[in-house]
């Protein structure tokens, strides 16, 4: 399966989405969204570790598993916000959402770190928008690949949200991955670890070509 990739884009010109839409003609497009940045560090795990840079790196170890396959909303430690806007936090979500829009890729993973008030909670889950059969579809998919192939012992379930902004406000098949607990001393440590960022990358690479198959598949049976 062809898929298209352009990296580090927070904004696409005339000419930028022209491009675009010519070479998604034969390739599918998955957009990559690294949680957080810049001002905003997300969640603080147990051993000091801030959740944007475990999101940045598991982000960009996904996109050498995607090698051709994705656009990534951020490549650095930086916000998709002014430095003068009066409210950053907002403008960063709104930003990354036109930036999927203006894509219009096939579907959206959105890399996210969790955290609990008590320390033995643990194990990636994803999340979808409620109202969304496909990103359902792509949920079950990521998690299913997840738990085979970085913790067998997880029993979580993908699970319906309606109040990430995100997800809520994404016109496409759309999924926040949340890797693990920060506030597990186990877990921050595994989510440290470059080897354990791999077998994330892996995983989640997995999902979303297995999802893609069958939205595909889908597709030709539908015409």
């Amino acid at each position: 399966m062809a898929l298209l990739l352009i990296a580090g884009i927070f904004g696409l010109s005339r000419e930028g989405a022209k491009l675009v839409s010519q070479q998604k003609a034969d390739k599918a497009t998955v957009v990559l969204d690294a949680g957080h940045g810049g001002t905003d560090p997300g969640k603080i795990g147990v051993n000091g570790e801030k959740e944007k840079k475990l999101n940045l790196e598991i982000a960009l170890l996904l996109k050498k598993e995607l090698e051709e396959h994705d656009i990534l909303t951020r490549s650095s430690d930086e916000g998709l916000y002014d430095s003068n806007s009066k409210n950053k936090k907002v403008q960063d979500l709104q930003k990354r959402c036109d930036l999927i829009h203006k894509t219009a890729p096939d579907c959206m993973v959105s890399i996210h770190q969790n955290s609990y008030t008590t320390p033995e909670v643990k194990g990636a889950q994803v999340f979808y928008y409620t109202h969304s059969a496909e990103g359902k579809k792509l949920a079950e998919d990521l998690q299913s690949a997840l738990v085979e192939k970085v913790d067998p012992d997880n029993n979580r379930l993908a699970k319906g949200n309606t109040s990430y902004y995100l997800l809520k406000k994404t016109d496409v098949p759309a999924a926040i991955v949340e890797c693990g607990f920060l506030s597990n001393p186990e877990e921050a440590q595994l989510l440290t670890s470059e080897e354990y960022q791999k077998k994330l990358s892996k995983a989640i690479c997995d999902g979303v070509l297995k999802y893609l198959g069958k939205s595909k598949k889908s597709d030709k049976s539908s015409t």
